[in-house]
């Protein structure tokens, strides 16, 4: 038998870019975020990205600094090409779920630059909490917790 008849099928959602959407303890909510439709804009980002990428709710990502934070995670082609995880923060102005999904749509990190606007929204965040994302498999779930319990 072959060594490529034992190889796992890659899975659907790595043939497509992920948007990570935190709706956590600030980011989604509106005492932090008062004159923005929260809901809606993670609609928009499901109805715009169906069949594009793979859109998720996560409770936290640790950037309660920067809420609203959008995380863009290359699909396996784009991350073949170069491309990494591009942290938006500040993602508070509904034009900005416009620009986000026409640079996904496009084929996001790695296959497509980024509208200019996305830079003013760009972050690093700490390398602790780069890994936990870059690191965990991606379930299908709708809802994922990505802090460590102590």
């Amino acid at each position: 038998m072959s060594r490529r008849t034992n190889k796992a099928a890659p899975r659907a959602e790595a043939a497509r870019p992920t948007v990570t959407v935190c709706r956590g303890c600030c980011c989604g909510t509106p005492s932090k975020v008062p004159r923005l439709n929260h809901e809606a804009q993670l609609t928009d980002l499901h109805t715009q990205l169906a069949g594009v990428a793979m859109v998720r709710r996560t409770d936290c990502l640790d950037a309660c600094e920067r809420a609203n934070v959008i995380v863009i995670q290359p699909s396996a082609e784009g991350r073949h090409a170069g491309g990494r995880p591009v942290w938006l923060g500040q993602v508070n102005d509904p034009g900005a779920a416009t620009d986000i999904t026409t640079w996904v749509k496009n084929g996001g990190p790695g296959l497509a630059d980024p509208p200019d606007i996305l830079d003013l929204y760009t972050f690093t965040p700490a390398r602790r909490v780069r890994h936990e994302l870059d690191d965990r498999p991606h379930p299908p779930q709708p809802s994922t917790r990505l802090r460590r319990a102590d």
